[in-house]
């Protein structure tokens, strides 16, 4: 063999094994991450009106949000929601805040951000409302929970307190601990 036949495969050969490790060393592998991000199939509303009904398959209550995007974890956001129950459940209590959380499965909706109920009385003096940064609701159960600071105005009185259970079908709330108020005739 003359030397430059010999030069030659060498030249060759490093240039093979050269291109076989570059190859190699840009393969993508399963653990690198996509260079974009997966779409999210999940729905969105907007102006969304979902109906919820009780046991016997009638309308029970209604949830009226701006939006409503569905999560990839089973969950639905909402935001500024307002819930209220059907006339025919003798429920007069509205239900408002900016933000809520409804899981997939499970009975209570989280709302958050300036959470007002409210239940308007036959005079204004029989108005009752009740504000918290954040309330746990039961809509089928009829139970409003906290255990946050809430105010509670009812006619000209008004009562703080942390905590809270309502039952918004008996129209009786409980207030857990640090009770401050203003009764006053």
């Amino acid at each position: 063999m003359s030397p430059r036949t010999i030069t030659f495969i060498v030249f060759l050969s490093a240039g093979a094994i050269g291109s076989w490790y570059l190859a190699r060393s840009n393969a993508p592998t399963g653990a690198e991450e996509l260079p974009y991000t997966p779409v999210h199939r999940g729905y969105y509303l907007e102006q969304a009106r979902i109906l919820g009904t009780g046991e016997d398959g009638r309308l029970l209550y209604e949830i009226e949000a701006q939006h409503a995007e569905q999560q990839e974890d089973d969950r639905v956001e909402f935001t500024e929601v307002r819930i209220h129950y059907s006339p025919d459940s003798g429920v007069p209590w509205v239900v408002n805040a900016d933000q809520a959380t409804l899981r997939e499965g499970a009975p209570r909706i989280a709302l958050r951000g300036n959470v007002q109920i409210s239940n308007s009385g036959d005079s204004s003096a029989e108005d009752t409302e009740v504000r918290t940064p954040y309330l746990e609701l039961d809509p089928e159960r009829f139970i409003a929970e906290t255990n946050e600071r809430v105010q509670i105005r009812f006619g000209s009185r008004s009562v703080t307190a942390t905590g809270m259970l309502a039952s918004l079908n008996d129209d009786k709330i409980a207030l857990k601990s640090n009770i401050r108020g203003k009764i006053a005739p």
